[in-house]
């Protein structure tokens, strides 16, 4: 028997290393998972606010002699933004600047809109204006949900990937980027009311 005991502590230690690879290439398949789900719920959301704007510009194109330009940019706006795409399982930081500069030409262009719907008392009292500015409201605060849980899921995945020993089973799964802030976002806006246009 004591000349089988090594074979047995070898065969065993395999059988440990076996599972424990086994368990870490699932470990990271779940945490891959949860990132694409969160960039997906983040998708949605986007989504929604673009439909929203759909539905508010051609609210706003019923008042009269509303400003042509202003709703041609936020009409430009969201078309430049659903044309940027990522692939979520190769979320690069370039990609992430990309479709977040896409989304703040959005945010501008309809705050710009906004803004101008403040000379129009007659669009004001719309009740279908109101309601979609009210849910407007809404999406931007599931878009800032949706943005906060994709980086909590990177941050998860990130940690699971990288650190030792799992990271010299898995070379073949990258670090993540985080979704980051518009540049100059840290700056406070100026807001302008200049109704004597």
């Amino acid at each position: 028997m004591k000349k089988f005991l090594p074979w047995i502590i070898i065969g065993g230690l395999a059988i440990i290393g076996i599972f424990y690879y086994i368990s870490v290439k699932n470990g990271a398949v779940t945490v891959n998972e949860n990132v694409k789900k969160s960039w997906g719920n983040v998708e949605t959301s986007y989504q929604r606010r673009n439909d929203l704007i759909g539905n508010l510009v051609k609210t706003v194109k019923g008042a009269a002699d509303f400003e042509k330009s202003t709703l041609e940019a936020v009409i430009n706006a969201r078309s430049k933004a659903t044309s940027v795409t990522i692939d979520p399982t190769n979320i690069t930081p370039e990609q992430l600047a990309e479709f977040n500069q896409a989304q703040s030409g959005v945010s501008s262009a309809l705050s710009k809109l906004l803004v101008t719907v403040e000379a129009y008392p007659e669009l004001k009292a719309n009740q279908n204006f109101l309601k979609l500015q009210d849910e407007l409201a809404s999406t931007e605060n599931q878009i800032l949900t949706a943005r906060t849980r994709f980086n909590e899921s990177v941050e998860t995945y990130n940690n699971y990937v990288l650190k030792m020993p799992r990271s010299m089973f898995l070379s073949s799964y990258k670090e993540k980027a985080y979704f980051d802030a518009v540049a100059g976002a840290e700056k406070p806006v100026d807001v302008e009311f200049d109704f004597g246009k």
